[in-house]
Order: C-alpha cells, then structure tokens, then sequence
C-alpha cells in the first residue's frame, strides 16, 4: 500500500475496498489530430468501424507475431492518439496503452507522431494501406511500434462516427438497481479519498518548498488543463514564486521567455501593438537568457495548443500566472492558514486578473479583439478550487467539506461523460444526477482511474463489480 494515511472515516472505507481489490498490488494513483482514402473524415470513418468491432480482435503483425485486442479502451477525439487505455497481448504479452489507426501506414510521420511525445505510449500501429517497401513505426524515443495492416471487412464502407466514447461496464449492472442514496455513499467516500491524495501531495511539497510554493505550482498545474500540465508546472520550478515576487518588473519576460515564446517567429508575425509589447520583454529576456546560459535556454515540453479553445491558449495561460503573481498579496490573505476561507473573496481575486495586452488578445498573432476577454473565466476558477484549494484547505478546515460536497461542477466533460458510461450504461437518468457536482464528478474520475484504468481485462475480471455486493 502507498505510505498515505488517510484521515476520513468515508477516505478510509473507499481504501479499503481498493486494498480487498487488489490485495498484492494495491494501485492509489494522483491524480494525472487524425478511409480508404486520404483525409481525416475518411480516417474518423474508419475509427468508428474499428471501435464498433468490425474487424474484430485477432490479428497477425506485420512482422508475424500473434495480436489479440483484449480492450479496446476509449475513444479520443481530441489531440493525441486514436484510442486510450487498451489492452493488447502480442504473442501472448499483455501491453496497456494507446492505439493508433492511419489510413496509411506513413500517415505516423506525415502527422507528425513521432516527434510527439504524446504517442510515446502508443502499444499498436493501425493501418489500412502499407507501402510497398518495408515501413517501420517508431516513437519519439525510437521504441518500435508493432504493425498491424488491418483488411476492411467485406462489403464494409465507412460509416458516420456514431460510437460512444466508451462502453458500459459490468459495473452498470449492479449500480442500475442500486439506491440513489447508496450511489451517494459511494461516491462521496471516492470524492474523499481522491480530495486526500491531491491533498498529501500538495502537503509534501509543502515540506519541501513552503506552502506558498506548494500553492503556486498547483494554480500553475491547474492553468495548463491536461495538456499542458507538465510544462506549466515545470515553469512554476524554474521560476518559483519568491524569485518572481524579488522581481516583479521581470517576471512576466521570464516566463515568456523560458516557455519559448520570445523566439522571433512571433515578432515577425505581428502588428504594430504586439511588436512594442515583444519588443519590452525581449529587453528584459536576453539579459537573462545571456547571464544564465544554458540554464534559461533549456526548452520545456512542448506545448500543445491544438483542440483548445483559443481563449485557452498556452500563452495566455502564462499571462495569467504572471498575474496571479502580481496580485499574490491579495490571494495570500484568502489562504492564510490562521484565517477563514471565504471562496467568494478568493474568486474575486482571480476574476479581476487583466492585463492590457491580453485582455484583448488570444495568442502573440491574433488580431486584437473589441471585447475584454477575461484571463480565468468562472470554470477554471472552480477547477483550481477543486483540484488544490479545497484539497489544500479541507484537511485542517472541516467545515468546509460540507460546503464543497455541495458546489455544482458548471459543467461536465471528456472524461466524466466516459466515466458516467462506464458505471451507470444506458441509465443516463443516474447519469445526469450523479455528475452535477463537484465531488461526484470527482469520484467517478477517481473509481475510473482506480478501476478501469487498472483492468486489461476488458471488464470480465476486473474486481471492482464484486466489491460492489460488499457496500452497504
């Protein structure tokens, strides 16, 4: 088991069932671009005939070994590879991850997938035209993919991308005739049990860096969505918040500069507004960049801005933690641990953030817009407060748990929707009240991960239905 106490009664029993689940290997996790023809409609066509079944799930690589697909995972329709979390046994191996499906097989380099890090997880190659000399598929760090030339059934065409994302567990079975109450208690002891592992880690950089730090590398994370993640927070490390405080008329070019954004392609791109602000960064930048060679010239992780919304975009995420920094102060005395949290004086700190040039600007090449846009709307926001204020907080502040099982998720996404198919099926009725607010779309994010992400059985043997009988 992980070395993590939890403090809850309601953490504790969710923890147990994980530990009856898997007795020798307990898993307690954190939470962590595209037919017979060319052309992505025909390519999302063919998606949807694989994720339906159509070509079933035995097949031979191209090198001879034996392939049998025994889950076929999710479906992604967003950046990155075709299908997550799958199950594949390769003469007999069991490997999770990703699969990729291309019309072509030399689609993996034109789209650029093995130069993205993204596809590093990638366990299975689809494709349905191979060219006539030998093709090898490689990832990012030149690990070679297996092959798979899959042949369209007969008389099969491809059809309009109707799938679900994921299909329904044995699990939805059993929570189909469970109580709403008792659905409740469930997911209320998951919400605990995950809000206690955001809050250990953010405690354990506590220790490490002061709370403040801790604080500041969470709203960084937090600011990078799931895309961005790892080079927001390593932004946050090269450039921690005291350093940017001693700083202040510096700190937004350091953060412009270290994320690679002050290259000059975006300078030659731009207008007359865009090129005086660039112009007062590069200044500050370059004496930087000269003085600490190469410590400041390392690039970060690539940042992926594609399938964003622009208002979205890596770059103005930036912004706004240069503004969170200039406005510490004031979030300081929201969190100070002496004092009581009040949420609405802590979101009216971040709804104020602005800055004159990104309060009408999507990226370092956009056209100004006439209307301010603002640097963190009302979703991100509650996002922050769920993922590491209440974490943070609710520990040594139990009151405010109650209050936080109560807060409505503004809306739902990707992963939730997945989730809720996984556990409750075709009973979208339980679906809709059980994803409303914040901790129950916590929790089913949390028992996916626990359980379904852990099963490479394709649900027959995963434990989690059986452990269902044993909740009261």
């Amino acid at each position: 088991m992980s070395a993590l106490v939890t403090a809850s009664p309601l953490a504790r029993r969710y923890e147990a069932m994980l530990v009856a689940a898997f007795p020798t290997q307990p898993r307690l996790r954190e939470p962590e671009s595209w037919g017979l023809t060319g052309g992505p409609m025909n390519e999302l066509a063919w998606q949807s005939r694989w994720f339906a079944g159509d070509f079933g799930r035995d097949f031979v690589t191209t090198d001879g070994r034996s392939v049998e697909i025994i889950q076929l995972g999710w479906w992604n329709h967003g950046a990155g590879p075709d299908f997550r979390d799958c199950a594949v046994s390769i003469d007999g191996k069991v490997s999770r991850g990703s699969i990729e499906l291309d019309c072509e097989a030399r689609d993996w380099e034109r789209h650029g997938h093995a130069e993205n890090p993204v596809y590093e997880d990638v366990v299975l190659h689809l494709f349905i035209h191979a060219p006539e000399t030998e093709w090898f598929t490689r990832t990012p760090s030149h690990r070679q993919v297996p092959q798979v030339k899959i042949v369209p059934p007969e008389s099969a065409s491809p059809m309009l991308p109707n799938q679900p994302a994921a299909k329904p567990g044995r699990c939805s079975g059993t929570l189909a005739h469970w109580s709403d109450e008792r659905i409740t208690s469930l997911l209320t002891a998951a919400a605990r049990f995950r809000l206690e592992l955001k809050s250990a880690r953010w405690q354990r950089i506590a220790q490490a860096h002061g709370w403040e730090q801790a604080i500041f590398q969470g709203l960084a994370e937090a600011l990078g969505y799931s895309r961005n993640r790892l080079p927001m927070t390593i932004l946050a490390q090269r450039f921690p918040l005291q350093q940017l405080q001693k700083h202040p008329r510096e700190q937004e070019a350091w953060l412009f500069g270290a994320a690679g954004y002050l290259d000059g392609f975006a300078f030659d791109q731009a207008d007359a507004q865009t090129r005086s602000y660039l112009r007062t960064l590069w200044e500050v930048w370059w004496k930087y960049r000269a003085e600490r060679l190469p410590d400041a010239s390392r690039p970060l992780p690539a940042w992926q801005s594609s399938g964003t919304r622009p208002v979205n975009h890596p770059q103005r995420r930036i912004a706004a933690l240069s503004a969170i920094v200039s406005q510490w102060s004031r979030l300081r005395t929201c969190l100070k641990p002496a004092e009581a949290f009040v949420e609405k004086d802590f979101r009216a700190v971040l709804t104020s953030l602005s800055h004159p040039y990104w309060d009408h600007h999507y990226t370092l090449t956009s056209p100004p817009q006439p209307q301010r846009m603002a640097l963190l709307g009302g979703t991100r926001i509650t996002d922050i407060l769920a993922n590491v204020i209440y974490p943070w907080l609710i520990p040594e502040r139990e009151m405010l748990w109650n209050s936080y099982c109560l807060k409505t998720a503004p809306l739902d996404n990707e992963k939730t929707r997945r989730a809720a198919l996984r556990l409750f099926g075709p009973r979208t009725d339980l679906a809709e009240t059980h994803t409303r607010t914040i901790f129950q779309q916590q929790a089913l994010l949390q028992i996916y991960q626990d359980f379904c992400c852990c099963d490479a059985t394709d649900c027959a043997a995963c434990p989690f239905p059986e452990q269902l009988h044993q909740w009261g």
